[in-house]
């Protein structure tokens, strides 16, 4: 548990920011399979990020951490030509609130390390957002890139209802995955 920055630290949150878009990629290509797992996004990012940032921010509590993955994915997505203002504003905005948590709670508290990386599983909020935020936007996407029917399939199982329903059930396995690192990896955090 470093609570400064030296190169040691630098190198394992790089790791770790590669990690965290590897599985970013892997979460919005499942999308791609059905538009119940786009909907679904929060809930497997829930479950599939939540683990990454939990092992960093133990790891590095020092400041930061939680802005440099924000800075990693905007750019990945600047290299990839999905940048934007719907992808970059969220992942500012919820790196800046990890970051503020951190202050808040103090980057070495269980609590903290919990809060935060339930806030990160969020950060690309503005990419699937999009689908109860951005509707004509989210359809006409669809069906210029997917199969025939897929942007139908995305509006019907997306009624404004599933937003709360994914964003409350993204949350709670975010938590329950962060417990689930916090054992597999025996980290001694208070």
């Amino acid at each position: 548990m470093e609570k400064r920055w030296n190169k040691k630290n630098a190198l394992w949150q790089l790791v770790y920011v590669l990690l965290y878009f590897v599985a970013t990629l892997v979460v919005c290509g499942m999308g791609a399979v059905h538009p119940v797992l786009f909907v679904l996004y929060q809930v497997t990012a829930g479950v599939l990020i939540t683990g990454i940032t939990v092992k960093a921010f133990e790891r590095i509590q020092a400041p930061f951490v939680a802005l440099s993955f924000s800075l990693g994915l905007m750019l990945i997505f600047l290299l990839i030509g999905e940048f934007n203002l719907w992808h970059a504003l969220p992942i500012v905005v919820i790196g800046i609130l990890a970051e503020v948590i951190g202050l808040v709670i103090g980057n070495e508290k269980w609590a903290a390390i919990v809060a935060k990386s339930v806030v990160m599983s969020f950060s690309t909020f503005g990419y699937y957002g999009q689908i109860w935020f951005n509707r004509d936007f989210t359809y006409d996407c669809a069906v210029e890139e997917m199969p025939a029917g897929y942007a139908q399939q995305l509006m019907d199982c997306s009624p404004a209802w599933a937003l709360p329903a994914v964003v409350i059930v993204g949350i709670g396995l975010s938590v329950c995955a962060a417990f689930i690192t916090r054992k597999l990896f025996r980290l001694n955090v208070d």
